[in-house]
This record gives C-alpha cells, sequence and structure tokens, in this order.
C-alpha cells in the first residue's frame, strides 16, 4: 500500500514532517522518503531503504540538512519517492499512494506528447511517481495536470505536490484511499492517516471527497476542484490497513472492528472457551465477539515486536511465512486443554493461520475455530498494491475453486462462489477448513461487513470480495 503525509507551517516543519511520516509506518515495509523546501535554499531530499531497520533509525541523521517550512514525505511499499521535478511548471516535489493498470498506453502517450524519456528501474519497470508527474506536466498549470492525470489513470492515485508558494493535495478519482487536512496555529498538514497528527498538535479540519483538488498554505486551504459525487473507499483499510486510531468517512477503524467482531457473534454457534485475535489486526474484531457472545477474550499468543515490527518483513515469501511464526510467542497456560475460537482479519495463501492453527493443537488445544473478520477472498485488488500477491491463484479460494472447475471460470460460476447461500460457497468453506485443519470455519458475510461500516454501500469497495467494479 504505502502512506503519506505533507506540511506547510509558518516555523520549520521538519519534525512535524519526521513523526507524520513515522506514523506511517505500518502502510509499507520498503522504503522511506522525505522532501523540504525552504526559501533561499529550495529543495532537499532524502530517500532509504527500511527493509530491515525501522523509519526513524534511517532519518535521524538526515534531519539536519532537511529544514524547510514545508515538506512531504511517504512510507512506499514499492517506488523510491518523494520526487524532485523540474519542468515548465517549475520545480516541485512529488508523492504518491495507488496503483497505475495502464502503465504501457501512459508511456506511449507520453513519448508521442514529446516527453523525451524515463528513468529505468531494475527489472525495465518505470517509477510510477515520476509517470504521474510526466502526465502532470502536460498540461500549462499544475491544477489541470493533476486533473488530467485523475482521468488518464486508470487504477488509483492520491498524490502530494510540494511547489515554492504551497502544496497541493489531490484525493484520487473514486476516493479509494483517503486525505485527511489537519491544522494548528500557524501550520496545517495532509495525511493519509488521520491518527498521524494528532499528537503534534493538529487538530481534524477536514477530509478531501473524491477526486477533490486542494492548495495547502500556512494559513489557509484553498479549494482548486470539487469533490466528486461518487466515491469508491477501499473497505479492506478498516478490516485489515487502517491503523485502529485512523477514522475514514466518519468511521472509526476500532469501533468498526468491533462491530465487526459483534455481528460475526450473532450468527455464530461455536461454543469455545476463550476468544482470541491474531496480533494485531485481529484483536479488536476478537473483542468485538467477545463482548457480545459473553466467551472471555484472552491472548493464547503474544507478538513479539521489539526485533520484529512490520517494517522488518522481507520481501521472500518463505521468509515473510517464518517471521510471522517467529513472532508469536506461545502462552501454554492459555492454549492447553482449551477450545480456542480465533479471529485472524482475513485468509489470503492460507499458509500462515495453517501454520498457526497446527501450532496451536502442538501446544495443546482443543480445538480451534476460525473466524475470518472478512469475506473469502475471491478477486485480487485492481487499484491499489495492498498485497505482493502476483497471482489469483495465491489466493487460497480460487486455488480450490480451479480445483474444482477448471481453469477457464466464469463470471457466473465465481458469482456462485462469493454468494454465502449457495452450495458453491459451501462446499468451497468446508475445503479450505479440511486444508487447513480448523475445527470449524466461518467467514464473515459481505451484507454484514457493509453494516459494519456503516456507511453507504455504494461508496464502499468490495471488489476483492464479490468482483464487482
Amino acid at each position: 500500500m504505502g502512506g503519506f503525509f505533507g506540511v506547510v507551517s509558518k516555523q520549520s516543519c521538519t519534525l512535524d514532517l519526521f513523526f507524520g511520516v513515522d506514523y506511517h509506518s505500518h502502510l509499507g515495509t520498503r522504503r522511506g522518503g522525505m522532501a523540504v523546501y525552504e526559501k533561499g535554499r529550495g529543495f532537499a531530499r532524502s530517500i532509504h531503504n527500511i527493509e530491515n531497520s525501522p523509519f526513524r533509525t534511517k532519518f535521524d541523521s538526515d534531519l539536519d540538512e532537511l529544514t524547510g517550512t514545508m515538506g512531504i514525505g511517504c512510507i512506499s511499499d514499492s517506488d523510491p519517492q518523494p520526487l524532485l521535478i523540474q519542468s515548465h511548471l517549475g520545480s516541485y516535489a512529488i508523492t504518491t499512494v495507488g496503483k497505475i493498470n495502464n502503465e504501457e498506453e501512459l508511456i506511449r502517450s507520453a513519448y508521442e506528447n514529446g516527453h523525451i524519456h524515463f528513468m529505468e528501474m531494475s527489472g525495465g519497470r518505470i517509477n510510477a511517481t515520476e509517470l504521474v508527474a510526466a502526465l502532470i506536466n502536460q498540461r500549462p498549470t499544475i491544477t489541470e495536470g493533476l486533473l488530467y492525470a485523475q482521468e488518464q489513470i486508470k487504477g488509483s492515485m492520491s498524490i502530494l505536490l510540494l511547489t515554492e508558494d504551497g502544496l497541493y493535495a489531490s484525493r484520487d478519482r473514486l476516493g479509494r484511499t483517503p486525505i485527511v487536512i489537519g491544522r494548528k496555529e500557524g501550520a496545517f498538514c495532509a495525511s493519509f492517516e488521520s491518527f498521524a497528527y494528532i499528537n503534534l498538535g493538529y487538530t481534524d479540519y477536514r477530509e478531501l471527497g473524491p477526486g477533490e483538488i486542494v492548495k495547502i498554505h500556512a494559513d489557509g486551504v484553498e479549494t482548486l476542484s470539487a469533490p466528486r459525487e461518487e466515491m469508491k473507499i477501499c473497505s479492506f483499510l478498516w478490516v485489515y490497513y487502517g491503523y485502529p486510531t485512523s477514522t475514514y468517512e466518519g468511521v472509526n477503524v476500532e469501533k468498526m472492528r468491533y462491530e465487526c467482531g459483534k455481528r460475526l457473534a450473532r450468527r455464530d454457534e461455536a461454543q469455545p472457551d476463550i476468544v482470541a485475535g491474531v496480533p494485531d489486526s485481529g484483536i479488536a474484531h476478537a473483542i468485538g465477539y467477545a463482548n457480545e457472545s459473553g466467551v472471555p477474550f484472552a491472548r493464547p499468543f503474544i507478538k513479539y515486536t521489539p526485533t520484529w515490527p512490520r517494517s522488518f518483513m522481507p520481501q521472500n515469501q518463505s521468509q515473510r511465512n517464518l517471521i510471522a511464526r517467529m513472532k508469536l510467542i506461545p502462552v501454554d497456560a492459555l492454549i492447553r486443554g482449551n477450545k480456542l475460537l480465533l479471529i485472524d482479519d482475513s485468509i489470503v495463501r492460507g499458509t500462515q493461520l495453517g501454520e498457526t492453527t497446527e501450532f496451536l493443537y502442538q501446544s495443546g488445544a482443543k480445538e480451534v475455530h476460525i473466524r475470518p473478520a472478512c469475506p473469502p477472498l475471491l478477486f485480487g485488488c485492481p487499484y491499489l498494491n495492498f498485497s505482493r500477491s502476483t497471482s489469483e491463484l495465491d489466493l487460497i479460494t480460487r486455488r480450490i475453486i480451479r480445483d474444482r472447475e477448471g481453469d477457464n471460470v466464469s463470471q457466473e460460476i465465481l458469482d456462485s462462489y462469493a454468494d454465502p447461500d449457495s452450495q458453491n460457497y459451501a462446499e468451497m468453506i468446508e475445503e479450505i477448513r479440511k486444508r487447513l485443519n480448523f475445527t470449524t470455519l466461518r467467514y464473515h458475510r459481505l451484507d454484514d461487513l457493509v453494516e459494519s461500516v456503516g456507511i453507504s454501500p455504494c461508496k464502499l469497495c468490495t471488489y476483492c470480495w464479490n468482483g464487482k467494479h
């Protein structure tokens, strides 16, 4: 995924920017970057690899050089950012969050419109943020360029763009990711996560609407392009990616997860001794379940974070599985002889949760009931880079459907597997249960998940569960 943070201030913005970006570390594991502007000195930038150490330790030594009253920064799961650009629009820094599905088409178009070259990355790829800048530069003003980029990109793209006279914030066309504005005396900030500025002294100002473009100064926020009516914000932000203290569209992540767990409990007939959540994102769902069911909440394993925070997760899948297992330390007294009901945010490949279940059996658990806090994932996300999966066959659901239906599966067949009241759905769930050796398995229903969020269903993107755009 990735996240970003920007500041415009009458005083130095360096520390606000540093800590604001750091608060987005849960959203990415590969690179972090900051760019600042100071009148008389111009732009300065620093980018570091954060795969093997956290953001803070990499940028501590850079803070003396990164001085200015305006800045942007990001945590990225993909390309190096922010970039410094010089064009007919002047010099600016730019950072993005999103995914471009029509890169080749846009690159060809850029060449045809006079763009001479792009910097090539390893593997022959083009930095997506540089491509966004190339689109913006095809128009006579930055505002027109941002609007043009949003119209041309198939996928999703939210943008922070810093010039010498202010910060532009452009939320993606359908609002799939958030941008929230905070304010304090003499400063404004723009943030992916609403909680990132609270401890820095900012208060909520407002959230940008889908497709909205604003220009932020130290004294205020100017709307350059009004928000659009249609919105499709990613539902998975509440289920998994969002930090518990964040709020999107007025709905707090932690509170929504309590509601998820409550609705899971209302449909359940299991009789466990304790309810537990897979750390970290499953815990709030489990608390909601326990509160509704009356079954005690407990922590039968504890996540060891001093040396294994999320930023230390490697790119290699087998190494990630090993580290995920190493993080969880069992509490024998809570496991041995007990019937456990375990809530995780989702099941993707199934590897880690299957290994966790086996680990619980080996530790003496009598039963392990699994309750994912979202419906079965049936489709890869075409809008956001929230998964490292390169094929839908990475999903355990799609492997089972392939085994049952063959390689060429129609949308109608997939619809039947997404329907929680169908026979295909029931048989798919039972096959997952058997393969991963769960005592029982019951997924959250999509209608219940939508109710848990509590905003209009037409404003939510649920593509990864039902394949509907």
